[in-house]
């Protein structure tokens, strides 16, 4: 437990010092704005109107303007943009050795590589939940600024739920880019996967397939994909969340990552 602890020590060290985290907070910010503003020109057509395209792109979107529709688009940003952000996360913190050449001195220290795994996951999943939730707070305030219709007690733990349920799973489906980064010493290599299970992600959905299909089943715990979510979907996300753990752990702890 001690050289889980110093490993952890060390791994928040690091990313207190870097820019990266301040950095992704703000990335979280921007859809909290774009959340706003749709609200803003949609509670007003008349508004919407004067705003010309951008009016009608909102009003095409299907949201309306009360809390069921900001939970809405909260849950399309939670099941979408979380698996670009936790990607990102997960790729820098551990391909950050790699890019520095530090790697190979991490792994000689007299600290078990796996506590180093664990303490760089414990780190990415407290990460991943304090910009999610900052996401909620700054969303949750558009709300209450805006006096948005609609939010009675019902409507917010509802809302509330699908958006933490969504952002738990991702956490959980986003492991794999762990061992990816690894097994690549690459941080592009996890980015274009999490492009592309993105794009199949939608295919899924569509097809009515979400809860099949690691990367989609947290849109389908939000109630944004046409199917419901069920005990496979969770088991597969659960499996697909300790699949990266473990294959990190075995990658780690292999000759491979030595050479």
């Amino acid at each position: 437990m001690s050289d889980y602890r110093a490993a952890l020590y060390a791994e928040i060290l690091k990313a207190r010092r870097a820019r990266v985290p301040a950095l992704t907070f703000t990335v979280m910010a921007l859809p909290a704005g774009l959340a706003a503003l749709f609200m803003f020109v949609l509670a007003d057509p008349e508004r919407a109107r004067r705003f010309g395209l951008l009016g009608q792109k909102a009003e095409l979107s299907g949201i309306t303007a009360d809390w069921s529709g900001l939970f809405a688009f909260l849950a399309q940003i939670v099941a979408v943009g979380d698996l670009l952000l936790l990607a990102f996360i997960i790729t820098w913190v551990f391909g950050q050795e790699h890019t520095a050449g530090t790697h190979r001195y991490l792994l000689v220290l007299p600290v078990p590589r796996a506590a180093t795994v664990l303490a760089k996951f414990t780190l990415t999943t407290l990460w991943g939940i304090g910009a999610n939730l900052w996401l909620v707070i700054l969303v949750l305030s558009a709300g209450w600024a805006l006096d948005l219709p609609g939010g009675d007690a019902g409507v917010l733990a509802d809302g509330l739920g699908g958006v933490t349920a969504a952002a738990a799973l991702m956490l959980l489906v986003t492991t794999p880019a762990a061992f990816l980064t690894g097994a690549t010493r690459s941080h592009l290599s996890p980015l274009a996967a999490a492009v592309g299970v993105l794009v199949l992600a939608q295919a899924a959905a569509v097809l009515g397939y979400a809860h099949l299909f690691p990367w989609s089943i947290p849109a389908a715990a939000t109630g944004l994909a046409p199917t419901d979510l069920g005990t496979a979907g969770i088991a597969i996300a659960a499996v697909t969340g300790l699949a990266g753990v473990l294959g990190t752990l075995s990658w780690w702890s292999g000759r491979h990552a030595d050479l």
